[in-house]
């Protein structure tokens, strides 16, 4: 038996009001994992984070590297869990380590000088852009929606549009 990973979510927001209210709810999640090598070494982030998790689900802050040992480590099998990663280059570092998803959900990733818009709420660099191509030739679905009951959308359509991939 394997930790049961619920979702796999990209958000450079990671934890806030959709995540808590909807996502945590919708798919019967007992822990949240925020996965971050720069949050866990932010204790104010850190912080603030555990704060905004929902009432009765635990929080934890940790690295990438102790989210692939706690998925390999048996007495972590009882975790049905929600990881929330800040961007695609972390989320391909989790699966790299061998954690098991079928898919990706994308909420938002922020704009900056290095990226380009491809969705109203997901910019890209070209890092970013290859984890993406990483998964797709996986086939890891990259599925593009804020809440649950939102449409899916497949970012890897919206990626081919604008020429990136």
């Amino acid at each position: 038996m394997t930790m049961d990973v619920r979702l796999l979510r990209i958000d450079s927001r990671l934890l806030h009001g959709q995540v808590t209210t909807n996502w945590a709810k919708a798919i019967n999640v007992n822990r949240i994992l925020v996965v971050s090598d720069r949050v866990a070494r932010d204790l104010t982030r850190k912080t603030l984070i555990i704060q905004a998790a929902p009432l009765g689900i635990r929080t934890n802050v940790i690295t990438v590297e102790k989210m692939i040992r706690i998925y390999h480590d048996p007495r972590f099998d009882v975790l049905k869990p929600m990881i929330l990663v800040e961007d695609p280059v972390d989320a391909k570092r989790v699966v790299e380590g061998g954690v098991k998803v079928s898919s990706i959900n994308i909420g938002a990733v922020s704009f900056d000088a290095a990226r380009v818009m491809v969705t109203d709420a997901i910019a890209v660099s070209e890092a970013d852009v290859e984890a993406f191509k990483w998964f797709h030739h996986r086939g890891i679905k990259l599925d593009v929606r804020k809440v649950s009951n939102d449409s899916s959308k497949n970012l890897w359509k919206s990626l081919s549009e604008k020429g990136l991939v």
